[in-house]
């Protein structure tokens, strides 16, 4: 929740009257080409570069640039006042732990605390130092969700870098030249869509002639060459010899290089051969080489900025990414890095300690600078979602999904000429081909379209299954006019970066067709709106399990704090002693019963009842219906709106079936128990029975759906059968058993951490002395009589018999014995309980 201190200060300087981009901005704001969400992006962007002057964060913070809070008006001890303000950054900490979350409660009580009760104990500098994670270089990440434009956003701010340099071409706050780069286990998906920004319009956010006179500057080379050059003799890296062609470095301006991180990671040195040339091949020296060459020539590009698209994927300092940016960063021009992302959570928390007791986790990067939420885009950039979510199986779903997804959206064509799509993301690529292909193929079928013009499988292959021939072509313009693809079926791929607005739904039948942890990117991909500014909506089928990843996200989304962890940094032994309180407090032991079964031997095991097939097959309860599964329905805030029970139609109902077919199905489901033969004396009433469980379509009979078919097929085979009952005996024998284990209650006992023991130690004794009776304490009235004696002298027989009399003495009311635990102190497993 930094973000929201800059938010604070960069309103202030915003309306300010010499605010020095109060123009442009208003430029901006009437084109009305920006969204909302890059607008304000783009507000904290100048403000952190002119107003900040492109300084680290942990910098700015110390500094106290983003300080807004009025000390005078808060009750503060003399000496925390003191500290606060002498000292800027404990001030901005102060602030920071003083901010309200969505429920208005104070998002960092204990540090709040800590700072009031201990400011001398804390180096401020050094907290904000470690929160940042000890850069030395600015390090921006600004968090839009997907579909607010982060590659246009990218664009703008090359544009406002460019103009605001050509101004004042010495300012060191402003980039010359710019390298694009998106994670290597994304590059399938993202750098399409990065190779957009040569599209970006600049005339949206600067007038012209300067915008096309900065647009001719720019000169675009995409890095996305795979093999080695041959004819050159200054680099052998064909990436490489692109950034090699603008030299001399030292007038560039306008390079704008898009590449992939796999391109320049680090050197691929074997850690145990080093960099010694003897120890390798002549081709895996070459190798070396080569993969260091363009990591090495881009440190040379003066006044370089790098934008890191889904930064989130290179967060860990052990990522070989942030290695190569941090060793860019060193040279003497270096502007900035800016990270994009619209999950800017870690894996797992960073921890900054404050105090030998007190340390803050960091469950989100503390670097992001700006924050749009993906509510608040929804119905304004972003389609609104229906969100469903299925008891039923995955094919139940996938049936049900691609059912109502055709007949709502099957004749969708957006104005651009595309039409809707649906992906179903099916998790392995065996799957895909052998389960949900053949069921979405028939569900498609029954709408009248051909499976082979309106399903692309889509996924890398494997030694099973090789990629499907022109998969990649038709991926690739799914989101053209071009495309007739009603149905993409995607196996670990497209879950992130994948821009094709005219995706409108989007199912996750099963736990495993994405990762845990890209839920929220993966079903909010049909979300990107598709013409500007219209109110369109989108379709959402989740299982059960994916729902519950997916509330947790977007609660998560909703809470984007640094939260506060108390840890024990005392490694003291404690010594407590434990009492049981279960005779005391009269704990009934819980009475229950065993049951146990016997069963005879044979022959008197079991009996059969006399067997009347004819009987059976009239029985009314041999017509079973499909069991029903519930949809329930909820927006993106997890708020439920509806909920139905819908009733599971068979795929059966769709395959046309003849009586003799469905008796030989009958006997084929017995494996060999029950032939046709012994079905066709019969046959008057099975077919009865057959008429009343199918209908008449198109001169052909299909099974009903609403009829359990295999149940009932089942249920025709046991009339054939005769009814045995097993005989059995079944004795009930009470029990007995203690709510709570603790005949062997070691005590006393040694712990290293008592926080997690309750209550304390002196209310635990206070508890047992008054279970022993020991809790009467003097009238009042006899102590202040007892008090006037004393100062009588010589009454000291007279204050003895007073003492002595138990009719002087009360119960002492004390709050402390009201905890009623059957034993003390009680152990909680976690702070949290």
């Amino acid at each position: 929740m930094f973000y929201q201190l800059i938010q604070r200060k960069r309103n202030e300087w915003i309306n300010r009257p010499e605010c020095p981009v109060k123009s442009i901005l208003a430029y901006i704001e009437t084109k009305g080409m920006m969204r909302d969400a890059q607008i304000e992006a783009i507000k904290t962007y100048l403000f952190l570069k002119i107003e900040c002057g492109n300084k680290p964060l942990w910098k700015l913070f110390s500094e106290g640039d983003f300080l807004t809070m009025d000390l005078n008006e808060i009750s503060l001890t003399v000496r925390a006042r003191e500290v606060l303000e002498q000292n800027r950054a404990a001030a901005t900490l102060y602030e920071y732990a003083c901010l309200k979350d969505e429920k208005d409660q104070t998002i960092a009580p204990t540090l709040k605390r800590c700072i009031e009760e201990h400011p001398d104990d804390i180096d401020f500098d050094g907290i904000f130092h470690s929160i940042f994670y000890g850069v030395e270089y600015p390090d921006y990440i600004f968090s839009l969700p997907m579909g607010a434009g982060k590659t246009y956003l990218m664009a703008a701010f090359i544009y406002l870098d460019l103009y605001f340099s050509l101004n004042e071409p010495d300012n060191p706050s402003f980039a010359h030249n710019f390298m694009i780069l998106a994670p290597s286990g994304l590059k399938s998906s993202i750098l399409p869509s990065i190779k957009n920004i040569q599209d970006f319009d600049p005339t949206w956010i600067l007038p012209e002639p300067t915008a096309s006179q900065i647009k001719k500057e720019i000169q675009f080379e995409i890095l996305d060459e795979q093999k080695t050059a041959r004819k050159s003799n200054l680099v052998k890296n064909p990436n490489a010899q692109k950034i090699n062609n603008h030299q001399p470095f030292e007038y560039l301006r306008g390079l704008v290089a898009v590449t992939n991180a796999e391109k320049v990671i680090l050197d691929k040195f074997d850690k145990y051969k080093g960099n010694d040339p003897s120890l390798y091949s002549d081709k895996e020296w070459n190798e070396i080489r080569n993969s260091n060459e363009l990591r090495n020539i881009i440190a040379k590009i003066p006044h370089l900025s790098i934008f890191i698209d889904e930064v989130h994927h290179a967060s860990d300092s052990d990522i070989k990414l942030r290695q190569v940016v941090n060793k860019w960063t060193k040279t003497e021009t270096f502007n900035s890095v800016l990270g994009f992302s619209g999950t800017p959570y870690l894996s797992s928390a960073d921890a900054v300690s404050v105090t030998s007791d007190l340390s803050l986790q960091n469950k989100n990067l503390s670097n992001v600078v700006y924050y749009y939420p993906l509510i608040d885009g929804v119905g304004n950039f972003l389609k609104s979602p229906v969100i469903k979510i299925s008891t039923g199986s995955n094919d139940d779903i996938i049936r049900n999904g691609v059912g109502e997804f055709l007949k709502d959206y099957g004749d969708t064509v957006y104005d651009n000429g595309t039409c809707a799509k649906q992906a179903i993301y099916c998790g392995r690529i065996g799957n895909l081909e052998e389960n949900i292909y053949p069921l979405v193929a028939g569900i498609v079928s029954q709408y009248g379209l051909n499976p082979v013009e309106s399903i692309l499988k889509y996924h890398a292959g494997n030694k099973d299954y090789p990629v499907p021939e022109g998969a990649a072509t038709e991926f690739a313009s799914l989101d053209t006019s071009l495309s007739k693809i009603k149905i993409v079926l995607l196996a670990q791929i497209g879950k992130e970066g994948w821009d094709c607005k005219s995706l409108t739904s989007v199912i996750l039948p099963q736990k495993g067709a994405c990762p845990q942890n890209m839920v929220l990117q993966t079903s909010c991909r049909c979300l990107r709106q598709v013409i500007r500014k219209e109110k369109e909506t989108a379709l959402i089928w989740l299982n059960e399990d994916n729902a519950r990843v997916l509330n947790r996200e977007l609660d998560k989304q909703q809470h984007t704090s640094i939260e506060e962890l108390n840890k024990g940094g005392n490694d003291n032994m404690y010594t407590l002693e434990r009492f049981s309180r279960m005779e005391k407090l009269h704990v009934p032991p819980i009475d229950f019963y065993q049951l146990k079964v016997s069963y005879p031997t044979f022959p008197t095991l079991a009996w059969e009842d006399e067997l009347n097939t004819e009987k059976s097959l009239s029985d009314k309860d041999l017509f079973t219906t499909s069991d029903s599964i519930l949809i329930k329905q909820q927006d993106l805030k997890g708020n439920i709106i509806n909920k139905e029970l819908k009733q599971l139609i068979d795929e059966e109902t769709n395959l046309p079936v003849t009586f003799h077919l469905w008796l030989h199905l009958i006997a084929k489901e017995s494996f060999s128990t029950l032939t046709v033969e012994k079905l066709y004396p019969y046959q008057e009433q099975l077919k009865i029975i057959y008429q009343k469980i199918s209908e008449e379509r198109d001169g052909s009979h299909y099974l009903k759906g609403k009829y359990a078919q295999r149940e009932i097929r089942a249920n025709i085979r046991k009339s054939f059968v005769p009814h045995r009952t097993v005989q059995i005996k079944e004795d009930v024998i009470p029990e007995q058993a203690q709510l709570l284990k603790i005949e062997k209650l070691d005590s006393p006992i040694l712990v290293t951490d008592k926080s997690n023991y309750y209550p304390s130690q002196e209310d635990v004794l206070k508890i047992v002395d008054s279970d022993r009776g020991n809790n009467k304490q003097l009238k009042k009235n006899i102590e202040a009589t007892i008090e006037t004696l004393k100062k009588l002298h010589g009454q000291e027989a007279t204050i003895q018999e007073l003492c002595n009399d138990p009719g002087n003495y009360e119960k002492k009311v004390d709050n402390v014995v009201s905890k009623t635990y059957h034993y003390l102190p009680y152990h909680f497993d976690s702070r949290l309980e």
